[in-house]
Formats: structure tokens, C-alpha cells, sequence
């Protein structure tokens, strides 16, 4: 037999398995790119798009894609381009993009390449000005804003909130409510006139008004809000429980099922929108590319870490020790009650939260209130077991049980019952893992945040029947001044005639 033949029949099937376990190719022409990242008119401090990776036969890869993208964002015609850039991989086939401005530029190119070769639509021209997120220039006319920004037409948490209230007096609510609650709780007082920022504060803990000064100053700095005052509570439990007719309104960060507050995003959330590629490490884009293994090779047990906030994370724990099969929680601080460890074990240290995901099942318990983790566990890809709650952040009222989560009684009586449903149950716990994440990338994102703020801020300021006021005793909350990349808006100015009109 010839060498050469023998050498052909050696290697055939060396060459066919290499050929049948290599990976599909990459097209960058069949790959996709989409997010609100590509709109120059939509301002958030970090903006964003998506990649989805798809082979030569137009299949979306459904895994890590090959790291052959390459993704790089300039400014035509200047010299320094001033942008942070990170490429995430969410491990789904697809990518996030994230990229933060730290100066203003007339325009913006975003190339996108695979191998060399352009992706999708590559390159991508941003027709500015394509404003920062210190870059004070607000779009007054708050339509345009709300289009820009892909804002809901209604937000029915807002208009459940309001409902209580057919009219707002400015006027009366600046005397009734310090004296109400001014001795005994933390408040703001805000008003926002002209589109500037004015507060003054009651109570001794007042360190958290520094997320809601943040908001406003970001918020003001991009769209004109209509004059406004309002109170914010600093504390974690909503205030307003009176059952009569005449209540006062309080913006909270959680809502109850025995209170009439009106609710906004948690200032977890919001810092975490604000913060995102800044000072925060967890935020809702972050958590695309840390939420864990695949589902197959998660941990196959259900999770919890926290502090001792209320008496069901005590009978918590102690389940833990009697079903560890089951369950794996532990404390990390004791504050509220005695730590005993031969109920509740040794403290354990503190975990990054972006190892949750290694496991399947998260456990969701109440703390002092709500639990302010709910956004980023529905973001990753774990199922969530929820506690029975009276207490709610703003958007829980959209989410359905069974759906997004999976309910167990306050008591936690069921809880064993349900762990083993989703462990009985793999797919469904899956596909009820997948329509939590679909929900939290379409409803709690950093535009929605915004979005949430102006609606409720707009809905807010049509109830008021006097003007509101700078009051005495009022300070301006002002943008810092050592902004080292001053920018130019060249937006046009709407008359004081037509924001009225607009407004109301």
C-alpha cells in the first residue's frame, strides 16, 4: 500500500473528529446589535447595548461567545476621547456593552468588529451633541424627553400611589407634616423651582439625603421637571398610616399594605444607576456578566446570607442547621437580637454577592422591610424563593408568583415544600429563572429609573393647587464645580409660556 494512502486512512478520522468538535464560526454579519447605547439623546451616567453572537447559519450562540468581538468608541475629530468601555459577557451568547462618558462630544463612533470584520451595522455614528452625565443640559420639553428615553405611557404604581390624593396644597403640607413627623423622623423638604434644586431637612439621621440629592441633580441636569415640593422619608418604613381621609403626602423608598406612601425606586437601586461604572460594583448591567454558572452547574440548594433583621431570618437559619441539604443560610452580623450559637451557628463572613449565583435557589426574607437585594436576584439567573410581604418596593405589583418567583408563607411553614417543588420541578424553575431576568432587563434598568422619577415628579406636580416655594430656612442643592470637561448645551430654549403648557 502506497505511503501516501496509508497516511490518508491514519488521519481521516483525526480530521473528521476535529471537524465535528470544533466550534461554530462567528459571522459578523449575522450577528446582532441593539440597546439604548446607539440613541445619542438618551443620557444615562453609563449607557449600553447588547451583541448577540450567531454562527454562519444564522443560529444565536446560546453560550459564551469566542472572544473575537472587539469593541472601541471615539469622538470623530478630537485628539483624546475621554470614554470608559467594558465588554460583558452575559454567557447567554451574548454581550453587554457598557460605556461611560466623562466629557461632551459633538459626535460619537462606536466600531464593533469580529476577526477583523465589521458586526452587524459597524460602524455606528452617534450624531450629537452626545451630552455626559455631568454635562448640565436639560431638554425642556418634557415629551420629547419621555420619547427619548423609551418612557412607559402609564406606570400604574404611580397612579395606585396618587390615587389617594385629589389635590396637593404646597402651602399646608409645608406647616403640617414638619409638624407631624419633623421631631421624630428624618425628612427632606424639597423644592424644585426653576428647574433648581432646595432643601431643607428635619431629624438627626439625615445622611441618606445624599441619593436623593444625587437623583434630582441628575435628573434636573437632563430634562426640565416641573415646579414641585415634596417630602422624602429617610427612614426605611413608610409613614403615612392613617385611615382618615385627610393624609399628608411622603415619597418613601418602600411601600406596605398598611401605609399610603408614595414609593420610588429604593436608593439602593438608584445609587447603583447613578454610581454604575463609578464607585459601585453591583449594578444591573453587573450582574449580566456575574450571574453564575450555567443552570445545570449551579449549586442545587437554596441560599441566603444577611444580618438578623427580623425574627424569620432567626427560624430561617435554624432551619438551615436542621435541613443543610436543603438550605444554606448563615449570619453575617447580629444587630437586633441576642446571637446565640447553638440556635444560630457561627457568624459566618460575608460573601461577594456575585457568588449567590452559584447557586440555584435564592431566598428571598424580608429585613427591617423590604429587601432591597430583589432587583439584582431577579437579574441573575437563580430562581427566587419570595417570603409573604407586606412591605414592597415600587415595581413588585407587576411581578406575578409562579411566573417570577416562587411564594412561600411568612411564617416560612411551606418554604421546605417549596424547595423541593423547584427541585422537583428543574424546568419550570428554569424557565421561571429566565422570565425574572427578561423582566428585571426590561423594567429595571437605568432608563427606567429616570423614567419612574419624571413620570411620578409630573404626575405629582398636576395635584398641586398653589405654586410651590423656596421656604425659609431652604438651601440650594447644587452640582459640584470641578467639573474638568466643561460642556456647551446647544439645545434650544423653550419660553416659560410653553413649559406651562406642556406641563399641564
Amino acid at each position: 500500500m502506497p505511503w501516501q494512502l496509508l497516511l490518508a486512512i491514519l488521519t481521516a478520522p483525526l480530521v473528521q473528529r476535529c471537524t465535528a468538535s470544533a466550534p461554530p464560526s462567528v459571522s459578523p454579519q449575522l450577528s446582532r446589535v441593539w440597546g439604548p447605547g446607539l440613541r445619542p439623546s438618551m443620557v444615562l451616567p453609563a449607557r449600553y447595548f447588547f451583541i448577540q453572537a450567531a454562527d454562519t447559519q444564522g443560529n444565536n450562540f446560546t453560550s459564551s461567545p469566542p472572544k473575537q468581538f472587539h469593541v472601541s468608541i471615539n469622538a470623530p475629530g478630537e485628539q483624546y476621547t475621554r470614554i470608559g468601555v467594558q465588554v460583558l459577557d452575559r454567557k447567554d451568547g451574548s454581550l453587554v456593552v457598557r460605556y461611560r462618558l466623562y466629557a461632551s462630544y459633538k459626535s460619537l463612533q462606536i466600531t464593533i468588529t469580529c476577526n477583523g470584520k465589521h458586526v452587524a451595522d459597524s460602524p455606528y455614528i452617534l450624531e450629537g451633541p452626545v451630552y455626559s452625565e455631568d454635562c448640565y443640559c436639560p431638554q425642556t420639553n418634557p415629551d420629547i424627553w419621555l420619547k427619548d428615553m423609551l418612557c412607559k405611557v402609564s406606570i400604574p404604581q404611580i397612579e395606585h400611589d396618587l390615587r389617594h390624593f385629589s389635590s396637593v396644597d404646597p402651602d399646608k403640607n409645608a406647616v403640617e407634616i414638619p409638624e407631624r413627623f419633623g421631631d421624630r423622623q428624618s425628612l427632606c423638604h424639597y423644592t424644585i423651582k426653576d428647574n433648581k434644586v432646595y432643601i431643607k431637612t428635619y431629624g438627626e439621621h439625615i445622611g441618606f439625603r445624599i441619593f436623593m440629592d444625587s437623583l434630582l441633580l441628575s435628573l434636573t441636569s437632563k430634562v426640565t421637571v416641573p415646579d414641585i415640593e415634596f417630602f422624602v422619608n429617610l427612614g426605611d418604613w413608610p409613614l403615612e398610616k392613617r385611615k382618615v381621609s385627610e393624609i399628608h403626602p411622603i415619597f418613601s423608598w418602600c411601600g406596605s399594605t398598611d401605609s399610603k406612601d408614595i414609593i420610588m425606586p429604593t436608593y439602593d437601586l438608584t445609587d447603583s444607576v447613578l454610581e454604575t461604572m463609578g464607585r459601585v460594583s453591583l449594578d444591573m448591567l453587573s450582574v449580566q456578566a456575574n450571574s453564575g454558572p450555567e443552570w445545570e452547574k449551579k449549586n442545587n440548594t437554596a441560599f441566603w446570607r444577611g444580618r438578623d433583621s427580623c425574627k424569620e431570618r432567626l427560624e430561617l437559619v435554624k432551619l438551615s442547621r436542621k435541613h443543610p441539604d436543603l438550605i444554606d443560610a448563615a449570619f453575617t452580623h447580629f444587630f437586633f437580637f441576642k446571637h446565640d450559637e447553638n440556635l444560630y451557628g457561627p457568624i459566618t463572613q460575608p460573601i461577594p454577592f456575585f457568588d449567590f449565583f452559584k447557586y440555584k435557589y435564592q431566598i428571598l426574607i424580608d429585613g427591617t422591610v423590604a429587601a432591597y437585594r430583589m432587583p439584582y436576584l431577579l437579574a441573575g439567573n437563580s430562581v427566587i424563593l419570595k417570603q409573604d410581604s407586606m412591605y414592597y418596593e415600587h415595581f413588585y405589583n407587576e411581578l406575578q408568583p409562579w411566573k417570577h418567583y416562587v411564594p412561600f408563607k411568612k411564617d416560612l411553614s411551606d418554604l421546605l415544600e417549596k424547595i423541593q417543588w423547584v427541585k422537583d420541578h428543574d424546568a419550570q424553575a428554569k424557565e421561571i429563572a429566565k422570565s425574572a431576568q427578561e423582566y428585571a432587563w426590561n423594567n429595571l434598568m437605568g432608563e427606567h429609573v429616570f423614567c419612574y422619577y419624571f413620570k411620578l415628579f409630573q404626575a405629582y406636580a398636576r395635584l398641586q393647587v398653589n405654586k410651590p416655594r423656596v421656604r425659609d430656612g431652604m438651601e440650594r442643592v447644587e452640582l459640584p464645580s470641578d467639573n474638568l470637561f466643561p460642556c456647551k448645551c446647544q439645545r434650544k430654549k423653550v419660553c416659560r409660556a410653553d413649559l406651562i403648557y406642556l406641563f399641564f
